[in-house]
């Protein structure tokens, strides 16, 4: 196979750099599609003081009044430990409130307070907005098969272990 040689710059360094082989592999082009979005939502959420994981969690929380830490870490596929400081800063902000569990001394029900429910729903509304000027001009039917592909990858690796 002949490679083509790199653009080169007047100060001797490549012009511009390619990434088309990487452009043709699936998962690449969907963390690029994926850094879009996650910088966008960052923006987003900052006026709400809240980043992609206490946002990801609040809404769990609130979407399963009850819920306890193990099963909040199991839904947002993330270790325990690493959860423990999104669960304490919700908690600091006066947005969620933990419960011992009755039947489980050493377990934690989650549930949202309402300051936490009323800053959700503004962060939601937020959230559902910039995700709308983000698909604009993509067709409902484009983004139907787009989810369900997602969802058959993700379905796969369940799977595949």
């Amino acid at each position: 196979m002949k490679k083509t040689a790199p653009d080169v710059s007047p100060e001797g360094g490549i012009a511009s750099v390619s990434d088309r082989t990487l452009r043709s592999l699936h998962g690449y082009q969907m963390k690029r599609t994926f850094n879009v979005i996650q910088s966008d939502l960052a923006r987003t959420l900052k006026p709400f003081d809240l980043r992609m994981l206490t946002f990801t969690a609040l809404v769990l929380i609130i979407d399963n009044p009850g819920l306890r830490q193990s099963q909040l870490a199991e839904a947002m596929d993330i270790e325990r430990p690493n959860l423990v400081v999104i669960v304490d800063e919700l908690e600091r902000r006066d947005l969620i409130i933990r419960d011992r569990l009755p039947n489980d001394r050493r377990a934690y029900a989650l549930k949202a307070t309402l300051a936490g429910r009323h800053l959700c729903e503004k962060a939601v509304a937020a959230v559902t907005a910039h995700e709308k000027l983000l698909l604009k001009g993509i067709s409902p039917d484009a983004l139907e098969v787009a989810v369900k592909v997602m969802q058959m990858i993700e379905a796969n690796r369940q799977r595949n272990g």
